[in-house]
Parts: structure tokens; C-alpha cells; sequence
């Protein structure tokens, strides 16, 4: 279905606008505390390097603090959650190591509340602003809820605090507000654009109820605003402190200077690399419910002297659930090119856009208009967005000789989302999702293995949550968690193996509510480079009126879905079920993609693979062409050769007859 804007729903767009143009949009009646760049450059660099790297210390006790208050299992036990630093106009001068990806739009949203907010009802100190609207900024779908404050000093705006939270449920028609089945945003949780939830520094008790009211778990949700309401405090606090010591004036020089900084480096990194355009293209399954198509995201990237452009013509039309809007676009692009091509700058995002241009049209899957569906776009198209990016940067740094070694392949490729809501062991409502596919296997590089269930490239600081806690908290008992054989993508350098989970529904009186949501089951998404193989691909699966109790009974503990007898039911990309008392669910998520072809790995790489269980024997002779003793894994060399020189014949004639030398024919 093709969706039109609404009129008045253009007031809700958030975009990249010239510093000049956001000044001559804020009201008389906020002052501002700027300095000139006189003063910028007349930091000292001792003053300089002490200040910036208090700034990076106040975001990592802003996230500590976030994750100390909070009772949600993604926040403690998965850091999907970010907290950043910015100056007086919301441009971004200390990014979070956390989920960069929540954070990377903040700037939009803060150019938001300075235009719409700042004479009705107001900015002012002791203020914090709440929103979980993607159109404006702040988040990448309805479940990322921002709490937004601003610094003042001696009555004039000095800079913003945020705090941003994964919530586990706001309403809309399933649990945890991941609809599969939603035709457009109003089946999913309600969009709240920016409201003063704190004043004078006290929570606004009719503005809480009414955020509260939509949630299955309200308490949950509570909790985690006033974490973020006490992150906020902490970064305030910190920020006053630094003013004391070294002035106002300093210490906003140092902010200015930060992003100044790493624009400064960001073009310089550029201009050492030469001009080029390059293309990406990332696939995803299944919009909705019952949907059977294919649905593309498409970059161009050119990158000219010292600056980028992203266009993502040819995308195709929003469809379904799996939409982000410009600032989920926009923040795949930062989450991306933080990692890959910023990893040793400073994190000032404020600086870093500077160098780069978009291009996209509206009602497309990464630039949806409203009321288009965005409930999964944070993971769906916002995500497809930074693999195309990862794809197309590490391209670009591959031709460098000096730079190539960053060169990252494809890390995961989605997320493998299970959300489940019901009645716990204690026979109290939750909702919340399985998060342990935050351990999937990074993508290899130019010079390098991807490392084994290492996390996800745009949550730096995310980990996997501890099966211990889990099966406290949550009415689930693991049947086992392990790395997958053959699951690291193909290549000269391997990419990272991922993982895989079997739990069962344990010690809860009802079945639980479930939703199955994860591209990526019959096109990978996290391809290689430069000749290297996707990894694998997804699993869900549900084993119906499974025996893994009556097994338990007699001493055994299945290890594998074979020894689990059952109805076998395997789960589409996008679908709402259930899971019945003691019925098992099996998760397989995607792992990185491989580097270079893999008929040019060391043999004694690819025996020590075997050895580890990461490659099987079948793959090492199959795909890599290494033929081991299956007793003592000697390397045969000759049987190596012979095998390797047939996989390469075979690929000649495939190539010869319209094939793309990879087994597949054209038709």
C-alpha cells in the first residue's frame, strides 16, 4: 500500500539543516551561551585532551548510572541503550559507546524542541523533554524512548544531556509493540513527539500517567524513565563541575573544538583516499504477515576530496512494518561510519556530519512518511542502512594501502527478534525480548578472522544476557546456548561463527504470547567482501507438544533438535504465535560475512578451524577446497591442490555456460 503524507504531519520531519538556518529558527526568548572561534582556538591542548576525555568519562557514568537504576533485562543485561553529550544546538560532541545507532539523531530532535517548543510551553533549567517519535528524532522506532535536558548556565542554554532506552512494551496490538501485522502506524505504539515530562526537575505526574497508560508493563517502564531522568542528573552534575573548574567559556570551547576535530580528521582521512563511487545493496524478506516479498535497500556512496555523499535512489517503495524514517536512515549511516571509518577520532558526531550529504526519497523503506509503519525499523530497514554503508565504506578503505585493514565485512546482518509476553513464575505480567543474539559473529577484514560471537558493529558496549538471569527473571528454562560449526562466512579471512539458543517454556501456568520477527532466512544479509562468502542464514523454529521434560525425567538433556521429538515448526520472518507449557523455541542467528576467496586460505588456518569446531570436514573439502586425514587432521597438500584446481575449473565452466561461477545459472 502506498502511503501519502498527511497534512500537518510535515511539521514532525526531522532533517539535516545548516547550523545558520536552526539559529535563525530559535525564538528571542532562549539565550544561548556560545563563544567565538577565537576562543575555540585558544585552548590550550593540555586543557583540551584533559576536558575531551572528561566529557567521554561523563557518558560512560551517564550509562552506568542508566543501568544501575533500571529493571529492564535490555538495559542491564544487553546495554541496548545510549546516553550522549551535546552543545547548545544539539550537535552531538560525545557520542556513548553503548547503542550509537539510538543516539545518532538526537541532534535532529534537539533543532525539534529549540523550533517548536522553546515559547510553548518552554525551555527551561530543571526542564527534560520525553519523546519516542522517529519522525522527529531521538530513536529509531516507537520502542526507543529519549529523555532529552538541558544544561543552563546563568540563565543561558550551555548544552544537552540525553539519555535513550529500548522499552519493552508501549502498547499498540502485540506485546512487546512489535506488530507484524500492521498496515501503518496506527497498530503499533503510539508516536509521541517531544513533551516536558520533567519540570523543575520533578517528573509531571499527568504527562507520566499518560506515557504509562499505553504499556503492558507499566512498572518496567516507570522504573527506566527515572533512570534516564537520573542519567540526565549525572551528566549535569559532571558538566557543572567541569564548568567550575575551568570556566564556561573553556569548557564550551572544548565542545566546539571536539567536533571541530573530528571533521578536521574525517576529511583529512578522505582526502588521502581517492575519489570513487561505490554500490551496495541489502535485501529484506517479508514486510509483514503473510507478505512474500523481496524488499531492497540501495546505496550509491560517492566520495569526492573530503566529502561523502549517501544516495539511496532505487530503494524500494515503504512497505509494512519494517520502515525507518529519515532519522532511522540517518542514524545507520553515523552507527556505521563511527566504527569503520571513525574508530580512532574522537566520537563527536557533531563534527562527523559535516562531511556528509544524503540523498533519498521520500516513502521509501528507509525514509518513510507518516502513517507508514515503523515498529521494526530500528532493526529492519535502519539496520539494513548500515550494512549497505559498512559495505560501501569498507570498499572505499580496501583500495587504500595504509587503510584497508580496516575494511570490515558484514556484521550479523539483522536482528534475530523473539518477543515474549505472559504470566511469569511468580504469575506477574511481562514482556520482553530474547536478546542473546547481541552475541553474533563480526565480519572479516583485509588481513583478519571476524571474531566468534563477538556482538553487533552499532552497539559497541552490547553484550549477551546471562542465561542464569534470564531463566530468574523470566518463566524459560535454556536447553543450551553454544557457537554453530560452518556459521562464520567463507573467505580467505573467516568471518565470525555465531550462535544459537533452545529454550522451553518453564514453570508458568498459561502460554505465552510470541512474536517472531528477522529478515535475513532465505537471502543472508551479511554478505562478504572482495570475493568472500555470506555466513548463514537464519533459523527460528518451534517445537509443538515437545518431550524435553519427559527426557529431563529420565537423566537426558537434548543437545540437539534431533533428540527433541515433536511437531517441528519452522517460523516465517515476520509472524505473531505462541509457545504452550514445555514447548521448546530454537534461535539461529545470522554471523559475519567472510573476506577474499576462500580456495586462498592457509590450509593449516582451515585445520585449526576443524579442530576448534568452527569449520566441519564436509566445508573444509566443499568451500575451501582443504582435504584433512579425518583422524589426525593432517593437511593432504597434493590432495589440496588437485581439489582446489577442480572447485577452480568448475567455476571456469559455470562461467562459460552463464552461470556466476558460484553454481547459480541464469535464466
Amino acid at each position: 500500500m502506498a502511503f501519502v503524507p498527511v497534512p500537518g504531519s510535515e511539521v514532525f520531519n526531522s532533517r539535516i539543516l545548516p547550523l545558520e538556518e536552526v539559529i535563525k529558527g530559535i525564538p528571542s526568548s532562549v539565550k544561548l551561551h556560545s563563544v567565538s572561534e577565537e576562543e575555540v582556538q585558544a585552548v590550550d591542548p593540555l586543557t583540551y585532551e584533559v576536558v575531551r576525555h572528561r566529557m567521554w568519562a561523563i557518558t560512560d557514568m551517564m550509562g552506568e548510572a542508566l543501568k544501575r537504576m533500571s529493571g529492564s533485562l535490555v538495559v542491564t543485561e544487553c546495554n541496548d541503550f545510549d546516553v550522549a553529550v551535546t552543545d547548545e544546538y544539539g550537535d552531538v560532541v560525545q557520542v556513548g559507546l553503548f547503542n550509537t545507532e539510538l543516539v545518532a539523531s538526537i541532534d535532529l530532535a534537539v533543532k525539534w524542541i529549540l523550533k517548536n517548543r522553546a515559547e510553548n510551553p518552554g525551555i527551561e533549567e530543571g526542564d527534560m523533554f520525553l519523546l519516542n517519535d522517529p519522525w522527529v528524532g531521538g530513536g529509531l522506532h516507537q520502542n526507543d524512548v529519549a529523555l532529552l535536558a538541558p544544561i543552563f548556565h546563568d540563565g543561558r542554554l550551555f548544552a544537552w544531556t540525553a539519555a535513550v532506552a529500548h522499552q519493552a512494551d508501549l502498547g499498540g496490538v502485540s506485546p512487546g509493540s512489535w506488530t507484524p501485522r500492521a498496515e501503518n502506524v496506527f497498530w503499533e505504539s503510539l508516536p509521541t513527539p517531544p513533551v516536558k515530562m520533567v519540570k523543575d526537575y520533578q517528573i509531571q505526574r499527568d504527562v507520566e500517567d499518560v506515557y504509562l497508560r499505553r504499556s503492558r508493563v507499566p512498572k518496567i517502564v516507570a522504573l527506566d524513565l527515572r533512570a534516564k531522568m537520573g542519567a540526565n542528573m549525572v551528566g549535569l552534575e559532571r558538566i557543572r563541575a567541569l564548568i567550575d573548574k575551568y570556566s564556561p567559556d573553556t569548557v564550551k570551547a572544548v565542545m566546539k573544538r571536539q567536533m571541530d576535530d573530528a571533521e578536521h580528521r574525517l576529511r583529512e582521512r578522505l582526502r588521502s583516499m581517492e575519489d570513487g563511487t561505490w554500490h551496495a545493496v541489502s535485501y529484506q524478506e517479508q514486510s509483514k504477515q503473510g507478505d512474500r516479498g523481496v524488499h531492497k535497500i540501495v546505496l550509491t556512496m560517492t566520495k569526492k576530496d573530503d566529502h561523502l555523499t549517501f544516495d539511496f535512489t532505487g530503494t524500494d517503495p515503504q512497505s509494512g512494518m519494517i520502515n525507518c524514517t529519515y532519522t532511522g536512515m540517518y542514524g545507520g549511516i553515523t552507527a556505521a561510519m563511527l566504527p569503520v571509518l571513525c574508530g580512532d577520532m574522537p566520537w563527536a558526531a557533531g563534527g562527523l556530519v559535516r562531511c556528509i550529504d544524503i540523498v533519498s526519497e521520500e516513502g521509501t523503506l528507509n525514509n518513510c512518511t507518516f502513517p507508514g509503519g515503523i515498529g521494526k525499523g530500528s532493526v529492519a530497514s535502519a539496520w539494513a542502512t548500515s550494512n549497505v554503508v559498512t559495505e560501501c565504506l569498507s570498499k572505499m578503505l580496501d583500495t587504500h594501502i595504509d587503510l584497508s585493514q580496516r575494511t570490515q565485512s558484514v556484521c550479523c546482518g539483522t536482528w534475530d527478534l523473539c518477543v515474549m509476553a505472559g504470566l511469569d513464575q511468580r504469575e506477574q505480567p511481562f514482556a520482553t525480548m530474547i536478546t542473546d543474539s547481541m552475541g553474533a559473529g563480526f565480519g572479516a577484514g583485509s588481513d583478519h578472522d571476524g571474531v566468534d560471537t563477538a556482538g553487533l558493529l552499532i552497539i559497541p558496549m552490547g553484550k549477551m544476557p546471562d542465561v542464569e538471569m534470564n531463566e530468574f527473571v523470566l518463566p524459560m528454562l535454556y536447553l543450551w546456548r553454544r557457537e554453530e560449526t560452518d556459521s562464520g562466512g567463507p573467505g580467505k579471512f573467516r568471518g565470525g561463527v555465531t550462535a544459537s539458543l533452545c529454550f522451553i517454556s518453564h514453570d508458568t501456568p498459561a502460554p505465552m504470547a510470541q512474536v517472531i520477527s528477522g529478515s535475513g532466512k532465505a537471502v543472508p544479509m551479511n554478505v562478504g567482501l572482495a570475493g568472500g562468502y555470506p555466513g548463514n542464514t537464519q533459523v527460528d523454529l518451534t517445537v509443538r507438544d515437545a518431550n524435553a521434560k519427559e527426557l529431563f525425567a529420565r537423566g537426558i538433556i537434548p543437545g540437539s533438535l534431533q533428540e527433541i521429538e515433536g511437531r517441528h515448526e519452522l517460523k516465517s520472518c515476520e509472524e505473531e504465535s505462541y509457545l504452550a507449557p514445555g514447548e521448546a523455541h530454537y534461535m539461529y542467528w545470522q554471523s559475519g560475512g567472510g573476506y577474499g576467496d576462500p580456495l586462498l586460505r592457509d590450509p593449516a588456518a582451515v585445520r585449526h578451524d576443524v579442530e576448534e569446531f568452527k569449520v566441519s570436514l564436509s566445508a573444509a573439502r566443499g568451500i575451501y577446497g582443504v582435504v584433512l586425514d579425518e583422524d589426525s587432521l593432517e593437511v593432504d597438500a597434493a590432495g589440496t591442490e588437485r581439489i582446489r584446481d577442480e572447485i577452480r575449473d568448475n567455476r571456469r565452466q559455470l562461467s562459460r555456460q552463464g552461470g556466476d561461477g558460484n553454481g547459480h545459472h541464469a535464466h
